[in-house]
């Protein structure tokens, strides 16, 4: 899996025109999943972004987590980031799951996070979404469970 986490002040995601998904301070994730992705992938996921201390404490330190900061996450399924652009000019999407498989596997992870105690708020898996963001910092992770 391949996971792009975004600390934003606000975040939204419309589908056809109507705001699907909303949260103020949080992740935006963008989340990529690969035909090998199973439960051992998702834990370790929901684990690392659960836990990941990017927040600012009284110090001006990262030093807290989403829970500390009563933040949520807005999840959006995201194809492309299994991008192959290594021939050519237009790139190849062969290493992304195969549908089936990757939505319930992104289902699996966001049900997780629930279970982890946060709010998950999420786009529609397939649809053609518009995300607005206000990145924060901006702070920007990029979790890949291929290179862990």
């Amino acid at each position: 899996m391949k996971v792009v986490l975004q600390r934003v002040k606000q975040a939204s995601v419309s589908i056809n025109g109507e705001v699907h998904g909303r949260i103020g301070r949080g992740y935006m994730l963008l989340v990529g999943v690969s035909d090998d992705d199973d439960d051992e992938q998702i834990a370790y996921l929901v684990h690392k972004i659960s836990h990941l201390r990017i927040f600012e404490d009284a110090d001006d330190k990262l030093n807290l987590d989403i829970h500390a900061v009563d933040g949520a996450i807005l999840s959006i399924s995201q194809f492309t980031l299994y991008a192959d652009t290594k021939k050519g000019n237009r790139p190849s999407f062969t290493k992304a799951g195969q549908p089936e498989h990757a939505e319930r596997v992104y289902e699996a992870f966001n049900d997780q996070l629930r279970q982890a105690g946060l709010e998950v708020q999420t786009g529609i898996f397939g649809a053609d979404m518009l995300v607005d963001l206000q990145n924060d910092g901006p702070v920007t992770i990029i979790f890949d469970t291929d290179h862990r």
